[in-house]
């Protein structure tokens, strides 16, 4: 390989990055510039938009991937006493939406390879269960899909519900043909529009539902609680004397949250959803290059198996082992620095995060703790170039003493 330039000749590449054209940005300009930044017709158009994009018969936006499992969470009745299954390997969302409904999270196993919850490593799970587990949060890491025809029958053979954790997964197809959000096989499906993900929003989330009461009740959620409809309505004085409702009457009918989405981030999540299939199609490309390239690393570095389908990439991650290469995943992540080259880690067990291990106690999964041992996300976004992955590899060789 050759000499890399230094560093002051070449533009930074971080693990992620949103990809913002002049079209979003006039979007974003026209909402502000209508009689709506909050409460307008952007996030609607934005909803349906989505649902159809992705097959869902429903589509309910919202302020935040993790506001969007604690409203999935929370429609299906999740509360205290009952506990969800989450995998070890995810973001702290995942387990803490299970809290904020009063319920407890126990820690399926994951794949050490993938990352990703198994119907097996559930199954461990629920057997390790004090209590009776009401929902399943499988997590499709970095985009790649958990196995959810196997994991629905586990679910069902347990009387529990499924949510699909699919923050990392949008513009996904599995190898059935389904898109990630159409829940074949999940109650419902969340998502995060964080700017590192596919699609940027700002900040913002979305649930998809093929169940429109329980779309109905999510959307009241968001919103305090609070209904205009007089079919739910139970107040004398919310009815004039013709039996309609008074055209300024509101009822809370049960705790709800502030969880909207407003009418900027629809305005720019609705520009990028147009853009969905190209910015998958060039992380999947990018991806791919990366593969190539990094063949002759094997087996010192070896890709996270991409597994069956589709996948709608968020990460590329790959499996290091540190040990052979005789230097630190710290040490490395430092090169990579030096070389302006930015790479994270994705996850550390939740079981390890002080919070958590005070409610639940010392614990160690081997899946769990191979997979972390082992895992370095690399740049990835639609505006890399193919020789900004040469680049990534070549520094990472360097980085490994290759």
């Amino acid at each position: 390989m050759s000499r890399p330039p230094a560093p002051s000749d070449v533009k930074p590449l971080p693990y992620g990055r949103q990809w913002i054209d002049d079209d979003d940005v006039a979007a974003v300009v026209a909402a502000l510039r209508s009689d709506f930044i909050a409460h307008g017709p952007r996030v609607t158009a934005f909803e349906q938009a989505f649902a159809a994009k992705v097959g869902a018969a429903e589509a309910v936006a919202c302020s935040s991937g993790t506001t969007a499992l604690h409203l999935a969470l929370a429609a299906l009745d999740v509360g205290p006493g009952d506990v969800c299954v989450v995998p070890a390997i995810t973001f702290l969302s995942t387990a803490t939406a299970a809290l904020f409904c009063g319920a407890e999270a126990v820690f399926a196993d994951v794949d050490p390879d993938s990352g990703l919850m198994t119907p097996e490593t559930l199954e461990q799970a629920i057997a390790r269960a004090d209590a009776p587990v009401k929902a399943i949060l499988p997590v499709h890491l970095g985009g790649r899909f958990c196995d959810m025809a196997g994991i629905e029958d586990v679910a069902a053979e347990a009387g529990a519900v499924v949510v699909e954790d699919a923050a990392h997964a949008v513009g996904g197809v599995d190898a059935t043909g389904s898109p990630v959000g159409a829940c074949a096989h999940s109650a419902a499906a969340t998502f995060s529009f964080h700017p590192v993900k596919t699609l940027a929003a700002g900040e913002g989330g979305m649930i998809t539902s093929n169940d429109p009461a329980r779309a109905a009740r999510m959307r009241r959620l968001r919103n305090h609680g609070v209904t205009h409809d007089p079919a739910l309505m139970t107040e004398a004085g919310s009815f004039d004397d013709h039996g309609a409702r008074n055209p300024w009457i509101y009822e809370q009918i049960e705790l709800g949250f502030n969880y909207r989405m407003n009418e900027l981030e629809a305005a720019l999540g609705l520009s990028q959803l147009g853009k969905l299939d190209r910015f998958v199609a060039r992380r999947r490309a990018l991806a791919d290059r990366y593969e190539v390239l990094l063949q002759s690393f094997a087996p010192l570095v070896t890709p996270v198996p991409m597994g069956p389908g589709a996948p709608g990439l968020h990460l590329f991650s790959v499996l290091i082992d540190f040990p052979a290469a005789g230097v630190s995943r710290a040490e490395v992540m430092q090169r990579l620095v030096a070389g302006c080259v930015g790479t994270q880690v994705h996850y550390i067990p939740l079981y390890r995060q002080p919070w958590l291990k005070a409610r639940y106690g010392e614990m160690r999964l081997s899946g769990a703790e191979a997979y972390y041992a082992r895992v370095l996300a690399l740049p990835l976004f639609p505006a890399m170039q193919d020789g900004d992955v040469e680049r990534v590899v070549d520094t990472l060789g360097r980085a490994l003493g290759r």
